[in-house]
């Protein structure tokens, strides 16, 4: 009997996804078939005979049209498959929230804070009201870590500098500037941070003084402000700068202390997807977030775009016709928000999803949303909004992952999940980000950057529930101190990517 290498995802798909790559005249192992044409590992193979116009679907859901007659098969890619239009979003259908599993009573070590939030890192931020003084910024942290042996103070994990490009030549009462003191505030509040040094030009548009108001922030022991203009240049401020984090450190040492899986707030991401992200690693991440939220935890979806088409499986779910009125009403801002530059949201797949497997943005949706488990939607916040919701909230963002990891991150994540399946080095201190990827072969060769494999599952080694199984007993470990292969990269301070639309001046 011939083995299956085409793994058909749903009965009524008419395509199936390559589990290696088949020749001319290989055998299926479905149907009797044998490939028509060349077709590379993880891409779709027509099952059956296709008409021109048919609508095609993966996982039972359409991810477009055929362009033409396909035979069966027959590669289905960019050349054959082309984007159409999901149906009118204006009815929300709601189901019963699904089973959870029973919550187990998993704790982890982490930082308790004054406000009852816990971290799982604890950091002194040097941090930049613009641009202009990033710089002075990063010289500061430098500089601090060449002088202070923080070895001697084992109760503080680091000190680190988010530098970005920002804070000036816009409105200063504008929604770009709000957006931005909004994004600074959340991680000048983040329960990883325990001391914050901010440090301005004088001249700015983001004047420190508005920034500290619109964040609800005051300075204090552990807030410092120091301004270049005032303290006479860049070399003046960078000593000035490290001497109030050296008069930080007795406040911000602290102690880790067990606490229930309740703290954890998970940012969920995928980035450098393909075809089998949606197939292993996001699916069980999925099941990891939904044990999460029966823990009383938060998991937040993000990457508004890429939830285009696969909304259906949210709205589904979401018990209050508020919450997914204002779901619809982000979609429906980002198809405009497209138009603006003469596209559409099927310009989302990049060159390396396309190259994966992934052939439309309602294909690399369905994979997208999957890491959301099946959970209820419980809230839908803004970009860099706090995610005070438990359970599963989806926060507004672009599908960029610095971007959209900044926004989870000022939100209050304090653990990030990112599956790939084409290799995505990223890390977004002060978080500690756990990356997971989607096939053996992508762990095998960049190992270094990976913390753990969704592959066996294809391979057909582990199930998903083990693989989540895995995967949460990770979240509790890092949470709890280990490091993640990013931290031990050194990633992290570059991707801090704020996200700022509107006019520059």
């Amino acid at each position: 009997m011939t083995q299956a290498v085409v793994l058909r995802l749903a009965d009524a798909d008419p395509v199936g996804v390559a589990l290696v790559d088949l020749a001319p005249g290989a055998p299926i192992g479905v149907a009797g078939l044998v490939a028509r044409t060349a077709v590379p590992r993880g891409h779709k193979v027509a099952l059956r005979d296709l008409r021109d116009g048919e609508t095609i679907c993966k996982f039972g859901l359409p991810i477009g049209i055929a362009s033409g007659p396909i035979a069966a098969g027959s590669h289905v890619h960019t050349q054959n498959l082309v984007f159409r239009p999901p149906e009118s979003r204006n009815t929300i259908r709601r189901n019963s929230a699904p089973i959870l599993p029973a919550a187990t009573g998993a704790t982890f070590e982490g930082y308790v804070r004054a406000d009852g939030r816990v971290g799982t890192r604890n950091m002194l931020l040097v941090l930049p009201t613009v641009n202009c003084s990033s710089t002075v910024a990063r010289r500061i942290a430098e500089r601090f870590r060449a002088t202070v042996d923080l070895d001697a103070t084992p109760r503080i994990d680091g000190v680190l500098a988010l530098t970005h490009q920002h804070g000036c030549s816009v409105r200063a009462d504008g929604p770009g500037m709000a957006l931005l003191r909004r994004t600074l505030g959340g991680y000048a509040r983040h329960p990883n941070v325990g001391g914050v040094l901010v440090v301005g030009l004088g001249c700015e548009d983001n004047q420190f003084a508005g920034f500290l108001d619109a964040a609800g922030l005051a300075v204090s022991d552990r807030l410092a402000v120091r301004v270049i203009q005032q303290e006479g240049g860049t070399a003046a401020t960078v000593a000035a700068g490290v001497e109030a984090l050296r008069a930080m450190l007795p406040q911000v040492a602290a102690q880790r202390s067990r606490v229930g899986a309740r703290h954890l707030v998970v940012g969920l991401q995928c980035g450098g997807s393909d075809a089998f992200s949606a197939i292993s690693a996001n699916p069980a991440v999925g099941l990891a977030a939904d044990q999460l939220v029966a823990e009383g935890g938060t998991a937040i979806l993000s990457e508004t775009p890429e939830i285009y088409g696969a909304e259906s499986l949210l709205l589904d779910r979401t018990p209050d016709p508020a919450v997914a009125a204002r779901l619809v009403g982000l979609l429906d801002w980002w198809q405009d928000y497209a138009r603006l530059d003469g596209g559409t949201l099927d310009n989302n797949p990049s060159p390396g999803n396309k190259d994966g497997g992934i052939t439309t943005i309602l294909e690399k949706s369905l994979g997208a949303v999957a890491k959301g488990g099946s959970s209820p939607l419980r809230a839908v916040c803004g970009y860099a909004e706090p995610a005070a919701t438990p359970g599963l909230v989806f926060m507004d963002s672009p599908g960029f992952d610095p971007v959209s990891v900044t926004g989870q991150v000022a939100g209050g994540a304090n653990l990030i999940c990112f599956t790939t399946g084409r290799g995505s080095c990223f890390g977004c201190a002060p978080v500690p980000s756990v990356k997971i990827a989607s096939t053996t072969e992508l762990y095998r060769r960049m190992g270094g950057d990976i913390d753990l494999n969704a592959g066996t599952i294809v391979d057909g080694s582990e199930t998903h529930a083990d693989v989540a199984a895995r995967i949460f007993r990770c979240w509790l470990d890092i949470a709890s101190g280990r490091r993640t292969a990013s931290e031990l990269l050194g990633y992290g301070e570059e991707e801090f990517s704020p996200w700022t639309p509107g006019l520059v001046y």
